[in-house]
């Protein structure tokens, strides 16, 4: 048996997830021309599903989701936001706590998360000098319309008194 790509929704996964997708409703603060039901058909839940898994696994633009497989990308970004505002992702997220605490157990009592912000010590030398960098030549330009600037005591050493 061929094992699923990690985009794929599972049935299992499908049962979790159908539950807990909004109904589509009519704005009743809008006019409509036509009548409930009419116009082109809405798309297949589980193929709008499967088309933000396939988004959000692979990491590919929206526009660049495959059309003849999960239909309109534009349509299937509009999903996305539309269910994203109602909760479902949360709901879903949610679930998936639930069912991994009864199935491991959670230690709600503490939780840690672990971090570093911090640069990579070796990456100079393999990345080269900052970009942002490149034109700055070290020198303050002058004050337009004025004079460079320049100390009273061009110079001295720091034995001799000022």
């Amino acid at each position: 048996m061929a094992r699923p790509r990690s985009w794929e929704v599972s049935d299992a996964f499908w049962a979790i997830a159908e539950p807990l997708i909004p109904e589509r409703k009519r704005d009743p603060s809008k006019g409509y021309r036509r009548k409930p039901g009419a116009g082109r058909k809405a798309l297949n839940d589980r193929r709008v599903f499967e088309g933000i898994v396939y988004v959000l696994r692979t990491g590919c633009q929206w526009k660049s989701l495959p059309r003849e497989r999960f239909g309109s990308p534009s349509s299937v970004h509009t999903y996305f936001r539309q269910w994203q505002a109602q909760g479902f992702f949360l709901a879903l997220w949610k679930a998936g706590l639930a069912e991994y605490d009864d199935m491991e157990g959670i230690a709600w009592e503490w939780q840690s998360i672990d971090s570093a912000m911090t640069k990579a010590p070796m990456a100079q030398e393999s990345v080269g000098p900052n970009p942002t960098d490149r034109g700055k030549d070290g020198h303050q330009t002058p004050p337009f319309g004025g004079r460079p600037w320049r100390p009273a005591v061009p110079r001295r050493n720091r034995s001799e008194p000022a």
